[in-house]
């Protein structure tokens, strides 16, 4: 048995059209429908470049295979961050400044590593890397 890679994040949300508009804008994500039993009106799952659906976004009625409490909106708990690797650093503060997004910056020297954290309209913080190439 061996770990690939990470498959995707669920968000559940009672603002489900907001949230997938905001990952399809600030983070070029293409917005699909979910596949079924999900419906439109409920999941709308997100797709990098690839073809990849990397972030589920569910409404809070929708149904789930594995139920447990959520609240909309609130801390993560445990979940601190979700981390995405993307390229076009500048294009993104341009996007985050557009919106008049609250983020922060950070420089790992040591690795060549540039990073955002902003948060989602749900508030999961995302945290934005852009490694020099």
């Amino acid at each position: 048995m061996k770990v690939e890679a990470l498959d995707h994040v669920n968000i559940i949300t009672d603002r489900l059209d907001e949230t997938a508009d905001w990952y399809a804008e600030m983070l070029n994500l293409e917005r699909r429908d979910g596949p079924p039993p999900l419906t439109p009106q409920t999941a709308q799952w997100m797709f990098d470049a690839e073809g990849r659906a990397i972030i589920h976004i569910n409404s809070v009625d929708c149904v789930r295979a594995y139920d447990r409490e959520v609240q909309p909106g609130a801390l993560t708990g445990a979940l601190h961050h979700v981390a995405l690797r993307l390229e076009g650093y500048e294009d993104m503060k341009a996007r985050l400044d557009a919106k008049g997004a609250d983020y922060q910056e950070n420089l790992v020297e040591a690795i060549n590593l540039r990073q955002i954290f902003t948060a989602d309209p749900n508030n999961v913080l995302l945290e934005l890397n852009f490694f020099a190439g």
